[in-house]
């Protein structure tokens, strides 16, 4: 069974990161040249929150705010769920699908140690049935 540590091992350990007091504007700019879709907000090593494009679109498009003028803590998400890296990718995959979110970093002895989204899981599973297809393939070939 693949875990949390398996994806971030392929994918890598990089996480965006935005200041509480950014600009909204300045962190969707950052997040379209990073081809991303959400942002960790951190003050430090301390997790504060997390931004989405959602985020944007339900408490600034649809309320007539300015992305300019309105800070990155306005419209965070403060509830921040997390993953450990030894959760499996089934165990994640519930935990996003229930909660209806997109995105999650993996906490580590009280750090953060990367950011997986709903996308590395599905290509983790896709992997992982693949594989399983192939070994089935072979399996029934030299039994008959």
């Amino acid at each position: 069974m693949k875990t949390i540590r398996d994806i971030l091992a392929k994918k890598g350990t990089e996480v965006w990161v935005v200041g509480p007091d950014a600009p909204v504007f300045d962190a969707l700019r950052y997040m379209a040249q990073k081809n991303t879709g959400a942002l960790l907000v951190m003050d430090g090593e301390r997790v504060l929150g997390i931004l989405s494009e959602r985020d944007y679109a339900r408490k600034v498009i649809l309320k007539g705010r300015s992305s300019k003028d309105t800070p990155v803590r306005d419209i965070m998400t403060e509830r921040v769920l997390f993953v450990r890296p030894d959760n499996t990718v089934e165990e994640t995959m519930a935990l996003m699908t229930d909660k209806r979110i997109r995105h999650l970093p993996v906490m580590e002895s009280g750090k953060v140690a990367g950011i997986i989204s709903i996308g590395d899981l599905v290509k983790a599973l896709v992997e992982e049935q693949k594989f399983m297809i192939e070994q089935l393939e072979q399996y029934i070939q030299l039994r008959w």
